[in-house]
């Protein structure tokens, strides 16, 4: 039988799965499309909604104070990241509004193109983050480097750091963060007392309003603290410093809308690219962001008996990214500022209750409302503050534990580069850097592999630490080639990676040692796997099918093997070299670790694999087609002959693969634990066919063989007595022998195992449950017989008579045989071979 060809039919394999229409989600697939209905709005959305509002207005006009642009601007944005992004959005409790990481970009913008080009840009950036959640682009997006994506916002918020610090010592921020950063010593000395006095009350609060003490500090925790600093501060600098400067909102009928762009079109189309860029990764992050916290929220238990919060759909985050385009879109028509979502308004909005998108769309529709009827309150806000809560943001961008992970991942040379290359050069150019830096330190490691030869009283030891690649096989290759033919070496691969000229040099200097007596022996330190080309895999075998010697695992023990599994489309390759079995203590120890190592093995290799499948068969329940019934015996390995995996067959094992006939009874009663899988898997699981294999070298066959007239009383003979007839069949002049198509049985104990396998055959028909499925045309029953010594698979056929009745023929599966095709016998077989007895 062929490996590739699949043990389930078509129509089992179609029937198994489920429809589109049955509701049931297949892992990884997008998100089901909401179920259009009234906008409702429960009484959480609505006070999640109003923490929301509360943080977003002093943070929109903030963001405009920091990009010097107008402040309007800034309400205006969040009015349509609310109301635009949160009714499109994918990611419902995202809350969408004037983008802290736009901030340098866009005060760029507005210092070279002015303000009513900046808008325009704005729309371009929109209608090209459309286009891209169209293409379904986003995921695409998160596959940048972490260490990059991180660094870039790291670096923007130094900037905006840097840049707010000035206004908050009562001076103007200059044109970059290097500039800033020069200038500031100047402004030091030249600070204005006001100012300064209102920007560090400001950010006290903040710090400290989240964590007052006691009761009250419970009470008072309830507000934002971005609400809390900014009104306090508010009042204090009406109280103590009347002549601060302060929040100046235009007349609306002076709102400025967008004009045409002018200016080199290279120059425009980088700039809408930047904007689109930035404001796409701060979206899609913040959206998975969103999705944890959503997540945690779900899984947490429930205060005061209070009922546990609504399960929130993952984000279709090509949705999301259409719906921040078109926020963008009609933000910058509008004259707003660019548009994304926003990692603390957001989180602000989960910690707050939010069940549904109706609090994002809300929080949009009360700024609308502040901004037409709260104008003559705003503009007692002092500057100052603004400038303060802002600096805070961007500092709080530089996240330490971002930093400890790309440090724990070897990632900050990257995460380094990329905040230096913002910070110095520019957003996009950063970025550009950070990916130069991360392709350079991905190649690096590629390359850098550690060969070492040691040598102990006449054995050497090759260590390669590394992945094996054609870059470092001129090294490889020197130093295997300084090695005496006929060496005793043991090769030590500590890598995850080997390509095929590696592999090939390997190869070819094990078998040129092989071949003049060497032994050589390939370990890896850590249970490491080598990947083979995948040009060698078997693409339409499934992960699990392939089986693996477990004796690879312990280090030269057992016998010579290249053990193969296959990982979809590639192999992984553990060698080892002939050496003379384990004994005494030694045999122990490695069979005390063998069932960890196995398992172990498993976690780590294989589960990830089959995952998904055991996952599908878990929730539709098992379907299999077969019942194959077989020998304990631990050389067969019932998933490797038969090339089959989880769910295909119901396999039922036992010594001798008997199957007593219905009204066989032992010494102790009658033994149904046979006929009750037979049953089941006949009438409940509705299986197709009923294989019986037996196997060579089969020790209950011999035990039947060498057994006097009186078998002892033990729990082993008395089963073994099913095995009689079996026996009685073989001796007797009236049934012909089974025999194996192209030779004869070597031996008695072969014969026995085929004539078992006739034998029981004819016990399994004498099943009520089979009888009926027989009669009625709808269950096959196959004899098998798999030769361990030859790892050939012989099927039963009936063959030409001998003159004492019919042969029962043992015909050999070639490799490439298919069903129904002419065996070397002259049977023809269907499925594992004729029908027996239907």
């Amino acid at each position: 039988m062929s490996a590739c060809v699949p043990t389930r039919n078509n129509h089992s394999s179609r029937s198994s799965r489920p429809s589109r229409a049955s509701g049931i989600k297949r892992p990884h697939s997008p998100p089901p499309p909401p179920r259009h209905g009234r906008f409702r709005v429960s009484s959480a959305d609505l006070s999640a909604s109003i923490t929301v509002f509360l943080i977003a207005v002093p943070m929109s006009l903030g963001l405009a104070v920091a990009m010097d642009a107008p402040l309007a601007a800034g309400l205006v944005s969040a009015a349509i990241g609310g109301i635009v992004a949160g009714l499109l959005g994918g990611t419902p409790l995202q809350v969408s509004g004037p983008s802290a990481g736009l901030t340098v970009v866009t005060a760029e913008l507005i210092q070279i193109y002015g303000w009513r080009t900046t808008c325009a840009i704005t729309v371009g950036a929109g209608l090209l983050q459309i286009l891209l959640g169209s293409l379904r682009a986003a995921r695409s997006a998160l596959a940048v480097s972490p260490a990059i994506v991180h660094g870039t916002l790291a670096g923007i918020g130094v900037a905006i750091a840097l840049a707010q610090l000035h206004i908050v010592l009562g001076g103007a921020p200059q044109s970059s963060a290097l500039d800033n950063a020069l200038s500031l010593p100047s402004h030091l000395a030249q600070s204005e007392p006001a100012a300064l006095f209102i920007g560090a009350l400001t950010i006290l609060l903040l710090i400290v309003w989240p964590r007052l003490p006691g009761r009250i500090g419970r009470s008072l925790g309830r507000i934002p603290a971005a609400l809390a600093a900014v009104v306090i501060a508010t009042a204090v600098a009406a109280a103590a410093t009347p002549g601060i400067a302060r929040v100046d909102l235009p007349s609306w009928r002076a709102h400025a809308l967008p004009e045409l762009p002018q200016g080199p079109v290279t120059a425009l189309a980088t700039a809408v690219f930047t904007v689109m860029l930035v404001a796409s990764l701060e979206s899609l992050l913040a959206a998975v962001s969103v999705d944890k916290l959503a997540a945690d929220r779900s899984t947490a238990t429930p205060k005061d008996g209070a009922p546990p919060p609504a399960p929130v759909r993952r984000s279709d985050l090509d949705r999301e990214l259409r719906a921040q385009g078109v926020a963008n879109a009609v933000s910058g028509l509008a004259g707003g500022l660019a548009v994304s979502g926003g990692a603390v308004r957001s989180s602000a909005n989960v910690r707050a209750g939010a069940e549904t998108r109706a609090s994002t769309v809300l929080h949009g529709v009360w700024v609308l409302l502040a901004a037409l009827l709260l104008v003559t309150a705003l503009e007692w806000i002092p500057l100052a503050a603004l400038a303060a809560l802002v600096m805070v943001v961007g500092i709080q961008m530089v996240s330490f534990a971002h930093i400890r992970k790309v440090h724990r991942h070897r990632e900050f040379l990257v995460y380094g580069a990329t905040i230096s290359g913002v910070i110095l050069a520019g957003v996009l150019e950063g970025v550009a850097i950070g990916i130069v830096v991360a392709v350079a330190v991905a190649l690096h490691r590629l390359a850098r592999t550690r060969i070492t030869v040691t040598e102990d009283d006449g054995r050497y030891l090759v260590t390669a630490r590394g992945q094996l690649t054609f870059l470092a096989v001129p090294r490889l290759s020197r130093l295997l080639g300084r090695l005496p033919h006929g060496v005793d070496a043991v090769v030590e691969l500590d890598g995850f990676f080997m390509d095929h000229a590696a592999y090939e040099t390997i190869q070819d200097w094990c078998t040129a040692q092989t071949a003049m007596g060497g032994h050589i022996e390939f370990t890896g330190r850590s249970g490491g796997r080598i990947a083979e080309p995948a040009s060698a895999a078997h693409s339409c075998c499934r992960p699990w099918t392939p089986w693996r010697n477990h004796h690879c695992h312990d280090g030269g023990q057992g016998a010579t093997t290249t053990a193969v599994a296959a990982a979809a489309t590639t192999h992984i390759v553990s060698m080892t070299s002939p050496a003379a079995p384990p004994t005494g203590s030694s045999s122990r120890r490695h069979g005390a670790h063998r069932l960890l190592n196995g398992l172990s093995s498993f976690q780590r290799t294989t589960a990830p694999l089959v995952r998904e499948e055991l996952a599908r068969l878990a929730v539709e329940g098992q379907r299999p087609s077969q019942l194959f019934l077989t020998c304990a015996d631990s050389r067969l390995v019932t998933s490797m002959i038969t090339a089959s995996g989880p769910g295909d067959l119901f396999t039922v094992r036992n010594v001798g693969n008997l199957v007593p006939p219905p009204d066989a009874e032992g010494s102790t009663g009658k033994d149904d634990s046979v006929a009750a899988a037979i049953e089941y898997a006949v009438d409940v699981l509705e299986v197709e066919s009923i294989t019986i294999c037996g196997h060579s070298g089969c020790g209950a066959m011999q035990a039947l063989l060498g057994a006097g007239p009186e078998m002892p009383r033990t729990p082993l003979w008395r089963w073994l007595r099913h095995g009689l007839p079996s026996l009685e069949r073989m001796r007797s002049r009236h049934h012909s022998w089974a025999r194996i198509a192209g030779r004869l049985p070597t031996d008695a104990v072969e014969q026995l195992c085929l004539t078992n396998v006739v034998q029981q055959l004819e016990h399994l028909r004498a099943h009520e449950a089979v009888a009926r499925r027989l009669a009625a045309g709808t269950l096959q029953l196959h004899g098998m017989y798999f030769h361990v010594g030859e790892a050939q698979t012989y099927l039963m056929t009936e063959g030409a008579s001998s003159g004492t009745g019919p042969d029962e023929v043992f015909a050999r599966v070639a490799p490439g045989a298919v069903w129904g095709a002419e065996t070397d016998a002259g049977a023809r077989q269907t499925a594992y071979g004729t029908t027996v007895g239907a």
